[in-house]
């Protein structure tokens, strides 16, 4: 097993096409082409992203009720490369729903909650995770807490993996990304922005803001932040400097976004077990898949070829340090 990801908080993903979508009217879809339903949740995502570029990896979390029991059963039905040890609980795993507007240019997201875990359920992961992180040699934990679940958690797992000299990856957002940052920091961590910009309580509407805050992740302990910026950017710290990655074409359908951002932590990965250690082109090539995946309106991978092709694609301009 090469990886570990950690999905607290997994969903039964519903992907609709709707044209022209509006809210307050009725909208009715008779293709079932415009229709997908798939297991989500951000690192459920990335093993399904790893999976199909060849890379094995163990898959745990809580699932609960029938629908973390059709999410559990969809994963072992499509993926051979992915093994899971999720935690049953006794609430209902959520629902996410995602409408996808080409005319328009949107996506509008419904993602539920979640369930409420009990207190000995926690306990219980935490040694599921124990003895899980013997063998991988990275670990991904991202995405949203369910109620139940403590602030700390992202930072008592970090600890524990790196007691076993196992690099971990972060995404998170808001409070939990600051305290887990501050508590005991990630490895590589990438800031999720989508629905909050804050960053140790502060918003970010500058560049320079941005820079404050990917610094201070860095001193924290990160050898690595990759922040999104203005959409079409990513802003990339290593305790060597910072750098700037853009695109030649900065034209991109935000329709198409979904899935980006799990699909550059899957890509991360990647080139980290195949190419080596390389900090900034393990960002470059993060972002090109990110990009490559933008062909795709549906939550769906690139090829590799297709990664390695909008790699030139990508420009990379040192900004400090």
């Amino acid at each position: 097993m090469e990886v570990l990801t950690v999905t607290l908080n997994p969903a039964l993903d519903r992907e609709i096409i709707i044209p022209y979508f509006e809210p307050n009217r009725l909208h009715r879809i008779f293709e079932r082409e415009k229709m997908n339903l798939s297991p989500g949740g951000k690192g459920i995502n990335v093993s399904v992203i790893l999976s199909e570029w060849g890379i094995d990896s163990v898959s745990t979390g809580f699932l609960g009720g029938n629908i973390g029991r059709m999410i559990e059963y969809e994963i072992h039905r499509r993926y051979r490369d992915i093994t899971t040890s999720f935690v049953h609980i006794n609430d209902e795993s959520r629902e996410n729903i995602a409408v996808l507007d080409e005319c328009n240019h949107t996506i509008t997201e419904i993602n539920e909650a979640g369930p409420t875990v009990a207190e000995h359920d926690v306990t219980h992961f935490i040694k599921v995770f124990r003895s899980l992180v013997d063998y991988p040699k990275t670990v991904l934990i991202s995405g949203s807490l369910p109620y139940g679940i403590p602030i700390e958690m992202y930072s008592t797992l970090t600890r524990i993996a790196h007691e076993k000299n196992t690099e971990v990856y972060l995404e998170a957002r808001g409070a939990l990304l600051t305290y887990s940052v501050n508590t005991h920091c990630a490895d590589i961590v990438r800031p999720d922005l989508r629905s909050d910009t804050r960053i140790f309580g502060k918003e970010l509407e500058t560049m320079e803001d941005y820079i404050e805050a990917g610094e201070k992740i860095i001193e924290k302990g990160a050898q690595m932040v990759v922040s999104s910026f203005e959409i079409v950017n990513d802003i990339v710290f290593t305790k060597d400097g910072i750098w700037l990655l853009s695109l030649c074409d900065p034209h991109v359908d935000p329709s198409h976004l979904l899935g980006s951002g799990d699909t550059y932590m899957a890509a991360m990965m990647y080139f980290a077990r195949k190419n080596g250690p390389d900090l900034l082109e393990r960002a470059k090539f993060g972002m090109a898949a990110a990009l490559a995946k933008t062909k795709y309106l549906f939550k769906k991978s690139p090829t590799i070829e297709e990664i390695e092709e909008a790699l030139p694609k990508i420009q990379i301009k040192k900004i400090k340090g």
